[in-house]
């Protein structure tokens, strides 16, 4: 038998990596000659990147660029292939890199995400997959285009700070100085949401809250946001305001699809093309996944969706083994997976689930590879 194991990770409590060496475990125990093909998983969020890098044997390269709030932070991006790199925004212009009382989207900037892209344009890389997960920034993308050379002025010809409280502000958007290698480039945005980039389900509504504005900000931001998507109409006759995924990470897709050859894409159908998925599952008797949580969000793009989907075009069986099963969680079943193991066996709190989580998974992989037996001596008899 030839198993292929593809979890995600369980998010605060278990890597993918340390997942499937349990489920290894547990089928070499009920079936001693199995063959086991480990690939670990992620779905555009953070860690996409590392997962990547690993499966790809490619290479993580680290360098200074400038974090949301203006100063230096360290970030990293991946090199796949020569023609191939992967960049996680969160690791220039994330969330996490501004300190909750600093949490203020007038005034973060994607700067850095524009270093990183400009940093692998360099090394000759013209494929970039972008994975746009925990952004801090609500400037549009304006900060991402200045890092590669794109220019901002106000009425009076002054040049504006790439920042959230300036959209409103831009007469002129300047091009001439703009990164040459960038026309060329193939850029790949992991986006899983439909968030246009303006109005009530926008960029700034829906995740201007999160990132630290305020009510009052919120009110600014929307019509600094709708003064900059009807001026890009105007220069470039383009119209992103009502564009599926154009919210995403505060508008950080607008540049990439105003000066490259970029596209939207989702996160985990970018991991499996990446990978070469399909060629892996040769000759694969059974597929186990996994993730913390399986509810009603999950055939939106998570792993346990591309996976079954992947498999069933294979009709190839596909479990999933789970933290926790939450309501419309029974809609994975028509994505291709055929069941859910949880690996919560009692009434207990959260805090102690994550605690015991390698005797809880580990019980649950015994679990399910019991019925897996039971089902092939029943075909058998």
């Amino acid at each position: 038998m030839k198993i292929l194991l593809a979890p995600d990770s369980f998010k605060g409590s278990m890597t993918s990596n340390h997942i499937i060496e349990l489920l290894s475990l547990s089928a070499q125990k009920h079936f001693k000659d199995c063959e086991i093909v480990s690939v670990p998983m992620a779905d555009g969020g953070e860690g996409t990147a590392d997962v990547m890098i690993e499966i790809m044997h490619g290479s993580r390269k680290s360098c200074n660029v400038t974090g949301p709030l203006g100063e230096p932070v360290e970030a990293f991006y991946g090199i796949l292939s020569p023609s191939t790199a992967i960049i996680e925004m969160a690791a220039a212009s994330g969330l996490p890199l501004v300190p909750q009382e600093k949490r203020n989207p007038l005034e973060t900037t994607s700067y850095g995400t524009g270093e990183l892209i400009r940093h692998v344009l360099e090394e000759g890389c013209q494929n970039i997959i972008l994975a746009i997960g925990g952004s801090a920034t609500n400037d549009g993308g304006m900060g991402a285009a200045a890092a590669l050379g794109v220019t901002f002025s106000d009425k009076d010809g002054l040049p504006l700070e790439p920042v959230g409280k300036n959209l409103g502000k831009i007469h002129q958007i300047h091009t001439e100085q703009i990164f040459p290698k960038l026309a060329d480039a193939k850029i790949t945005i992991m986006c899983d949401v439909k968030n246009p980039l303006i109005g009530e389900n926008g960029a700034t509504r829906i995740f201007g809250p999160q990132k630290g504005g305020t009510k009052e900000q919120l009110v600014f931001l929307e019509e600094g946001m709708t003064h900059y998507a009807s001026f890009i109409k105007k220069q470039f006759n383009k119209d992103f305001s009502s564009m599926e995924g154009a919210g995403a990470a505060g508008g950080i897709s607008i540049p990439f699809l105003l000066f490259s050859n970029a596209r939207l894409s989702s996160g985990i159908q970018t991991v499996l093309d990446t990978i070469h998925f399909d060629a892996l599952l040769e000759g694969v008797d059974l597929v186990i996944t996994g993730e913390g949580r399986v509810d009603a969000q999950s055939p939106n793009g998570k792993v346990l969706s591309g996976i079954g989907r992947a498999c069933r075009e294979r009709n190839i069986p596909a479990a999933a083994i789970v933290g926790g099963m939450g309501n419309g969680a029974q809609n994975i079943y028509d994505c291709g997976i055929d069941s859910i193991m949880p690996i919560v066996n009692n009434a207990m709190e959260l805090d102690t689930a994550i605690r015991n989580c390698d005797e809880l998974l580990s019980d649950a992989a015994d679990r399910m590879f019991r019925f897996i037996k039971m089902g092939i001596h029943i075909t058998n008899r």
